[in-house]
């Protein structure tokens, strides 16, 4: 073929070209992985050993425990003004909040000598008790207002008698002290907040009417 009659490629038609090629190219390119910068946490004051109850010690049923609204999501919640909360979404709880302080306060409870046994609603045919707690926890989180931080536990503790006619024999409004926090640590807020639970659960324990 006579070259003067070959067609020509105009510069734009090549740029084209060139695009194209590179696109295709790209579409080849698979971005490396990126780490999950999710971290999880429990609630957890470590090992409890439940001691040998004493003679006459008392038989628990705790009843419910139940959280503000905004601390039922697995999201760590820091307060960051009177009314504002913040909800750290790469600081999450391993397991329902809920779930989490029920098992702690049961392990707190039995390792008094003055709790004999504790039960979970729903209570089971034979799981005789003495008395019937319920908690209500208003606060669970980290505060970091006005540049201080700290961890915040409070609680409304209700225990009454069990059976039929149940009558309300201590209500509490629990605040444990405030415990310095880095605001940072998250594992060490985790760590604070569950202790200041086991000290809930020594304070519901010392509540306890004594057995007549």
């Amino acid at each position: 073929m006579n070259p003067m009659n070959e067609p020509r490629t105009s510069p734009f038609g090549r740029l084209a070209a060139a695009v194209l090629l590179g696109g295709l190219a790209a579409c080849d390119v698979i971005p490396p992985p990126q780490e999950d910068a999710t971290r999880y946490y429990v609630l957890s004051a470590g090992p409890a050993q439940a001691a040998s109850p004493a003679q006459g010690a008392a038989r628990v049923g705790l009843k419910s425990v139940k959280l503000e609204g905004y601390l039922r999501r697995r999201e760590m919640v820091v307060r960051t003004g009177a009314n504002e909360v913040a909800f750290r979404d790469y600081r999450r709880w391993a397991e329902p909040l809920e779930s989490a302080v029920a098992r702690e306060l049961t392990a707190g409870m039995l390792a008094s000598p003055s709790v004999a046994q504790v039960y979970a609603e729903p209570f089971l045919s034979g799981q005789e008790r003495d008395y019937d707690v319920s908690v209500e926890i208003t606060r669970l989180e980290g505060d970091a207002q006005s540049g201080r931080f700290a961890a915040s536990l409070s609680a409304v503790v209700v225990i009454s008698t069990a059976g039929d006619s149940p009558r309300v024999v201590a209500h509490r409004v629990f605040t444990a002290p405030a415990a310095a926090w880095d605001g940072s640590n998250y594992d060490q807020l985790a760590a604070l907040l569950s202790r200041d639970v086991a000290e809930l659960a020594k304070a519901i324990v010392a509540d306890l009417p004594p057995r007549g």
